[in-house]
């Protein structure tokens, strides 16, 4: 290994990050830009996989430029992407199909159901740790290959390469050199064994899939491939790789029993660490592969909500009653309750528990003296009772008590949110002072990759607390606005 320096790549739902770590595992610098949402038709999201990619370069070239570092000097690279997001390109040109579907697009839902019909439920269950649902990109990667000519036969041939972001980039990254992804990855396709650890032949059979358009699967940390691009010098290993809320698990620090995380992001993630125990939910929640102390493949319990810091882009971009979302906090403090307004922001269904396709989105409780002072802040909590969803089905699950969690990602950073996070949940809310964990755990793999550090103990060394924020609503308070909260939720169900 040469070179002091690891450059993380976070590609995120509405944008990309870049940073670079030095060897004391401090960020030197940063760069983020955002690229296009593509909304076809309702409930359909895309990105253009081309536009992914320059966005990324950009972010790249700045972060070096901004750092004062040489590129040969980096060591290594580590990348964290939006999981589910599905990209299908031509082998020999690199040129994508198809716009990338993204992972909170619901085309897939039809086949989803029909899945459900013939009975497969259990079975991708079991063996995937996931339920059947628009989510993932095994159904997204069957719409593909039926509504694209010629792209079954073509897939077939070995002519097309499958891949969620990770593996996009890292085939970009390396000229076409490389197909891989990492098992957290795998993890999330609907088509991913989790207990043998590899590409299953019967959900592909099922998903009519061949084997052929699938990346290489490999471990969190260790070499995926190098660089052979004209953006960077060739040879830097790509040597990290992780779904963005495993490598925020691991950015947290949380792969010990017990210890869970949740990234307030576009959508909001909850997990909690299992270690080599596989448990099968019985609560709505997901199985899914994380990152052991060594970047090997664990299991975590996880509960996925589809939208979290996007309703926030909604008051924003559609409504315009925000000009951004730091607003939100001073707003939401202007009046001291919602004046009973719910919102249920279901814009593309409910993730977990719930798993309702259908559902849509409604503001609830309006009056004649509710303002926008009022939807904001029905906003804001609508996170954090959305969470409580998740607590309460993982405390089920596990048959016990979580007793602090540990948060991330952009809405992270306010104070009104994580004040009534601890409220609702009531146990301590814990925020570190670098909160994109994300880049930082895909960082930290990419370092235990080329052996810039000896093991993850730097990620436990660096993990410093920024607030603590502790229960003050009264419990009973809490389970009046709850109960709030789930009559909402009842009355956008779709079923």
């Amino acid at each position: 290994m040469s070179g002091d320096y690891i450059l993380s790549i976070d590609q995120g739902t509405t944008g990309s990050r870049a940073i670079i770590l030095n060897r004391e595992g401090k960020i030197i610098s940063s760069a983020y830009s955002e690229f296009s949402q593509i909304f076809p038709k309702p409930g359909w999201v895309e990105h253009n996989p081309d536009e992914i990619w320059q966005v990324s370069v950009k972010v790249i070239n700045q972060a070096i430029a901004s750092s004062g570092i040489s590129p040969n000097s980096i060591a290594g690279i580590g990348i964290t992407n939006q999981r589910e997001t599905t990209v299908l390109w031509e082998r020999k040109t690199g040129k994508p199909v198809h716009n990338a579907i993204v992972w909170q697009c619901r085309r897939t839902a039809e086949i989803c159901q029909n899945l459900k019909k013939k009975g497969y439920e259990k079975t991708f269950c079991k063996k995937t740790g996931l339920v059947i649902d628009a989510y993932f990109s095994g159904t997204k990667l069957n719409w593909l290959l039926k509504n694209i000519p010629g792209a079954k036969k073509r897939a077939r041939a070995g002519e097309l390469a499958f891949g969620t972001i990770d593996s996009w980039l890292i085939y970009k990254l390396s000229g076409g050199k490389t197909l891989a992804t990492d098992y957290t990855n795998a993890s999330r396709t609907l088509l991913f064994n989790i207990v043998k650890k590899q590409w299953d032949k019967e959900l592909l059979e099922i998903l009519g899939i061949p084997s052929q358009v699938l990346p290489t699967v490999l471990p969190s940390a260790g070499i995926f491939g190098h660089t052979a691009c004209p953006e960077l010098p060739s040879g830097i290993p790509i040597s990290g790789v992780a779904g963005d809320q495993q490598s925020a698990l691991f950015g947290q620090a949380c792969f010990e029993k017990g210890l869970a995380k949740n990234t307030y992001g576009t959508g909001c993630f909850m997990l909690t660490y299992l270690g080599d125990k596989y448990v099968q939910s019985k609560s709505g929640l997901l199985t899914t592969l994380a990152c052991d102390p060594k970047g090997g493949p664990a299991y975590a319990l996880e509960g996925s909500i589809f939208i979290s810091g996007a309703a926030v882009q909604w008051l924003r971009d559609q409504l315009k009653i925000i000009k951004s979302a730091s607003e939100t906090e001073e707003i939401a403090r202007k009046v001291p309750d919602t004046a009973g307004v719910y919102f249920v922001p279901a814009f593309v269904g409910l993730g977990a528990p719930y798993w309702d396709m259908k559902a849509r989105g409604a503001i609830l409780g309006l009056t004649r003296g509710a303002n926008f002072a009022h939807i904001v802040r029905a906003t804001l909590e609508s996170i954090a009772f959305q969470t409580r969803d998740l607590l309460l089905a993982m405390e089920k699950d596990l048959g016990r008590k979580i007793k602090e969690l540990r948060v991330d990602g952009g809405a992270s950073q306010n104070n009104f949110l994580m004040q009534f996070q601890a409220d609702i949940l009531g146990i301590p809310v814990n925020r570190p002072k670098m909160i994109e964990t994300t880049a930082l755990g895909a960082g930290y793999l990419a370092g235990l990759g080329v052996g810039l550090w000896k093991d993850s103990s730097v990620v436990k060394n660096l993990r410093e607390l920024d607030a603590l924020f502790e229960p003050k609503m009264s419990k009973k308070q809490s389970e009046r606005l709850y109960q709030g909260w789930s009559y909402a939720i009842a009355r956008v169900k779709h079923d």
